[in-house]
């Protein structure tokens, strides 16, 4: 029998066989070759550490993860839809993501996956130019992955436009985007300045090992 365990902290979040998952939105359907678990309960996804930022800041023992079901979500950065198709899980059939890649070419690898799942929008638009996609609702969350060097003020620049109220905001700092010559802390030390002109810091971790020399910030509007 397979031993089941929801997250103590998280909501739709569980462990199989000691593997963080989710419960697959879309059964038997895989997004980037992980690995599918059946069980009594319904069909789970590995939701894999070397593959996802959040998986790796959860796997980093994350105190804070924002994300529920019923959510509304803005993506920056949201590439082929690996971690994306994780929220999807998560969010379920009541909520919806509008995933913003500037890449035609990956964004055309999330195009199936949102079609499948119904609650995923892909928009073509430069995270940085969010007047690119004005009608885009009041989100309760925003995710940013976009690896420049201005990517704090990328998100600060969105939330202005499209967060709610007391809504959350978490950001994966690749630090040798921002600065290849400073130590990674300096660089969490310098964003989280600029992160708290608009947000109050709720929690932090480093990916190392997972990902190097990135750091994930849970913040929370001021």
């Amino acid at each position: 029998m397979v031993k089941i365990t929801p997250h103590k902290i998280f909501k739709n979040l569980f462990w199989v066989y000691d593997k963080l998952c989710t419960k697959n939105l879309v059964p038997g359907q895989k997004v980037y070759d992980e690995r599918l678990i059946e069980t009594k309960q319904g069909e789970f996804r590995e939701w894999d550490a070397h593959r996802s930022k959040p998986a790796a800041a959860i796997y980093k023992n994350l105190h804070q993860f924002p994300l529920e079901g019923g959510m509304k979500i803005l993506y920056l950065g949201v590439a082929s839809g690996t971690t994306c198709s994780h929220f999807s899980d998560i969010v379920g059939r009541e909520g919806i993501i509008y995933g913003i890649e500037i890449g035609e070419r990956v964004l055309r690898d999330l195009m199936p996956v949102a079609e499948k799942r119904k609650n995923i929008v892909s928009i073509l638009a430069d995270a940085r130019k969010p007047e690119e996609y004005p009608w885009v609702e009041q989100v309760d969350l925003i995710y940013a992955d976009v690896a420049v060097k201005e990517q704090s003020d990328i998100l600060i620049r969105n939330a202005r436009m499209f967060l709610k109220p007391k809504g959350f905001c978490m950001i994966a700092i690749k630090s040798r985007s921002i600065d290849v010559t400073k130590n990674p802390k300096i660089v969490y030390k310098e964003q989280r300045n600029i992160l708290e002109s608009f947000f109050n810091v709720i929690d932090f971790v480093t990916l190392d090992p997972y990902e190097k020399d990135h750091g994930f910030f849970v913040l929370k509007r001021k």
